[in-house]
């Protein structure tokens, strides 16, 4: 009999011990991150500033925002390291590439529209799949539909302009994570990532051994997340706290002037604008509202939303961490371009 093929008694019982501590932690981390609102709430109520005021909302964001988007990244970069001990590198790329590519870029951005992430928030969702090996244009189908469609801005959308914008917004903004997923992953860009994302996915190129022991899973997971983590906590602190400051320091007037005027220009001056910035699909609808009130172009406007939501810069400096600068910029060209598209083709529709 193999050495494989037997356990001295009594080794299942550190085996379960092992499952009841993983399920406590993921109960744990289910009840801390349903109470993180209330949490930063109170956080910014222990300090001496005006909540409503421009330092208020910008600490509320960050003591809000910095919890949730490391909660998200300790709990997907543990998942794919253990997932990643079940498939290699190659098995998942066999799975995901060729011909079924395009159904990997429309899956991934139909996950996208269920999870209502912001971009910052979608990001350690988009590590672990890169990480785990797959393919990349795949993973940018995720990283852009996540942030720009989900049911609560199409809701807001809806209730403000009507469900024909709503609509046509939510056909666009899939179709632009599919293309631009599609058309990045044809560029074989893989080698433009940096390269200790390379060696994790080179090291998860060792044929995987089905008769493994949960608890080898588990501490594979651990070393992910010591990995992953380890190197890009500081840029996401980063990354939102610059968020933060934008959130509640933003100029509102400024933009109005900008958008509200009907040149040619607008749709890109109300892109370049979009990029600084930082919120959820469902926090910059009221901006939306505003420029409309103020007689924006529909395309204009719409622009905006999407390039705020889709190119923020704190989110270009966490991929910063994983994408070198070459690949980076192509995601913001393709993208780009995209949103471009999309605002002049609703400034003459709408």
């Amino acid at each position: 009999m193999s050495a494989h093929g037997t356990h001295p008694a009594g080794h299942g019982h550190p085996d379960l011990r092992l499952h009841g501590a993983v399920a406590a932690a993921a109960v744990l981390w289910w009840l801390v991150y349903r109470q993180l609102s209330g949490l930063a709430e109170a956080a910014v109520a222990a300090l001496p500033v005006d909540r409503h005021s421009h330092a208020g909302e910008a600490l509320a964001f960050f003591f809000y925002d910095v919890p949730k988007v490391m909660l998200l990244l300790l709990l997907v970069v543990f998942a794919m390291g253990v997932l990643r001990s079940y498939f290699s590198a190659e098995r998942t790329r066999a799975l995901l590439s060729g011909r079924a590519q395009g159904i990997g870029n429309v899956l991934a951005a139909g996950l996208g529209i269920v999870t209502p992430f912001c971009s910052c928030s979608a990001v350690p969702i988009f590590i672990g799949f890169v990480s785990a090996g797959v393919p990349l244009g795949v993973t940018f189908s995720f990283l852009i539909a996540a942030p720009m469609v989900n049911e609560v801005a199409l809701v807001m959308l809806f209730g403000l302009v009507g469900w024909e914008v709503a609509a046509v917004y939510l056909g666009f903004g899939l179709g632009l994570a599919i293309v631009a997923g599609f058309v990045i992953g044809k560029l074989n860009l893989e080698h433009w990532l940096q390269d200790w994302v390379r060696e994790i996915q080179a090291g998860a190129a060792a044929p995987e051994r089905a008769d493994r022991r949960m608890a080898d899973r588990y501490r594979e997971g651990l070393q992910s997340v010591k990995e992953i983590f380890g190197r890009v906590w500081i840029w996401i602190l980063l990354g939102i706290a610059l968020g933060a400051l934008i959130h509640g320091y933003v100029p509102e007037d400024l933009m109005v002037r900008i958008m509200g005027s009907g040149a040619w220009w607008s749709v890109p001056a109300a892109v370049v604008l979009g990029i600084p910035m930082y919120t959820n699909a469902a926090g910059v609808i009221p901006v939306v509202e505003a420029l409309l009130g103020k007689g924006a172009a529909l395309g204009t406007v719409l622009a905006f939303m999407m390039s705020v939501i889709a190119l923020s810069l704190p989110e270009m400096i966490i991929l910063r961490q994983v994408l070198t600068l070459r690949l980076i910029a192509v995601f913001i060209g393709v993208v780009g371009s995209g949103i471009l598209a999309v605002g002049y083709l609703f400034n003459l529709l709408f």
